[in-house]
């Protein structure tokens, strides 16, 4: 059987990552999709784990070739999803998790339109704003840019089949471990 490609979205602050890393520590059969980008590591990150940390010549060498699934501008950098990765994983029957932005999701579904979309909801712009100070990662200004963008991306909210408010983040893990479920057990009946 084919496995399933999970593309979730959601504003930066939202929860995203952490969400996703905690439903894959607890799922065995799910796999995250490292993607590229051209943004520096954060503290802590690992290039291979996080992102494939590249500059701008070889992700540019990258598009040109063909290479990316999916790729966008965010804030600055550039990121990219690997296609032959995607279609060898999910040919051999693997769930796959993407974890990227409203504009790659809408170029990855043009491409895997069975693909299942989730959205991330901050509870409010004020906590999100919280959320990416608490980080201490970036500047006032990022922070600013990013909370502008963050109408945008939400506004594109209902293109997903799912839409989770991380409010709780308990209760929003479980959220997603039953979407994953459901998902998974469509499949298998059809």
């Amino acid at each position: 059987m084919k496995g399933a490609l999970f593309v979730i979205t959601a504003p930066s602050g939202a929860g995203k990552s952490s969400l996703i890393d905690a439903v894959l520590k607890d799922d065995p059969r799910l796999r995250l999709s490292v993607s590229y980008t051209t943004r520096p590591p954060r503290p802590g990150e690992t290039n291979g784990r996080e992102y494939h940390f590249v500059d701008e010549q070889t992700f540019l060498a990258m598009l040109g070739r063909g290479e990316f699934l999916e790729s966008a501008e965010v804030h600055g950098n550039r990121y990219g999803t690997s296609q032959a990765v995607i279609r060898e994983a999910l040919a051999r029957g693997q769930d796959l998790v993407l974890e990227i932005d409203w504009q790659g999701a809408q170029q990855v579904r043009k491409l895997y339109p069975d693909c299942v979309g989730v959205f991330i909801l901050p509870p409010s712009v004020a906590e999100l704003e919280r959320r990416m100070r608490a980080r201490g990662q970036d500047s006032d200004e990022v922070i600013r840019r990013r909370l502008e963008s963050a109408g945008e991306e939400i506004s594109h909210a209902p293109e997903f089949n799912y839409a989770i408010m991380n409010k709780d983040f308990d209760e929003a893990r479980q959220d997603l471990q039953a979407i994953i479920r459901v998902e998974r057990l469509k499949r298998s009946r059809s």
